[in-house]
């Protein structure tokens, strides 16, 4: 397998969808569709999952995925909380999806969350990166991956002196992992 470096497979900031920290969910989700469409997808088939969101000084402080967006948009509140609170006492998946799935019918949530995402602020449901979701452009391969599998992440975050110049992606270092095998294989 060729000794692949980090910064061989991130994408580079500047491809990447990016929003500005007050962002509306669906300025989040906008930008994230904007950057799919002109991404250059003759070097992977993948798509972005994610939406980092900057400061004024233009530096990643988070990042806001499809499932955050997803989870934006699912009501809180009581009635919902008791509904997932029953889980704890052995109640069946199916059991609590029913229980949601009626009171979400009766209550007739989901039209007026769509709305909503108009007004909700990316910064209020993004994740902040944690210490281990960061890694030196420079990094063997092997560095990347150790990091993605123990922290069960799904991109890291590329710096060079500190600064966060790109995204590491999961899909990214499995396509070169995976071309690597079957490159390996075929040497036989």
């Amino acid at each position: 397998m060729k000794n692949f470096l980090v910064k061989d497979l991130m994408v580079p900031l500047s491809e990447y969808a990016t929003v500005p920290e007050g962002s509306t969910l669906l300025e989040a989700v906008m930008a994230l569709e904007k950057a799919q469409e002109e991404f250059d997808f003759e070097h992977t088939q993948y798509h972005h999952r994610a939406i980092l969101i900057l400061d004024s000084n233009q530096r990643v402080i988070g990042k806001l995925s499809q499932l955050g967006v997803l989870r934006a948009l699912l009501p809180k509140n009581d009635s919902i909380r008791k509904i997932e609170d029953i889980g704890r006492f052995g109640f069946s998946t199916k059991s609590i999806n029913s229980l949601r799935q009626k009171y979400q019918l009766e209550a007739g949530i989901m039209g007026d969350v769509y709305k909503k995402a108009g007004r909700m602020k990316v910064e209020d449901y993004m994740q902040t990166p944690s210490e281990g979701e960061y890694v030196e452009e420079n990094s063997p391969l092997d560095t990347a991956i150790h990091q993605l599998v123990v922290g069960t992440h799904l991109s890291l975050l590329v710096t060079r002196d500190g600064e966060i110049i790109g995204i590491l992606r999961l899909s990214d270092v499995f396509a070169a992992v995976f071309h690597a095998m079957k490159d390996s294989e075929s040497d036989r």
